[in-house]
């Protein structure tokens, strides 16, 4: 016997909207990275490389931001979706989140 599933949409609505606004708070850390970054590599030369080291390290961390940024939007989007289709009782995409 199947269970009937059931959806707090409002709840769900704003977890997305959360995933959304995290993931765009992510991107313009990662500008702000990318930002510090070419600080860093232009001042290099007046501190005889000693920016150079922190430089590289802020660049070892901006993909990761960014690819952290783009999943949280992504599962904004994916949590839109499920919403649209338990709106409509489509459940042919319901094993995304399994």
């Amino acid at each position: 016997m199947a269970e009937e599933v059931y959806m707090d949409i409002p709840a769900v609505e704003k977890m997305s909207n959360d995933f959304k606004n995290f993931g765009e708070v992510l991107n313009a850390v990662a500008k702000a990275l990318e930002a510090i970054s070419f600080v860093l590599k232009a001042t290099a030369w007046i501190s005889f490389g000693a920016t150079a080291a922190l430089s590289a390290f802020v660049d070892r961390i901006k993909p990761n931001v960014q690819r952290a940024a783009n999943k949280m939007i992504e599962l904004s989007g994916d949590i839109q979706s499920a919403i649209r289709a338990y709106r409509d009782g489509d459940y042919s995409g319901s094993r995304r989140f399994c």
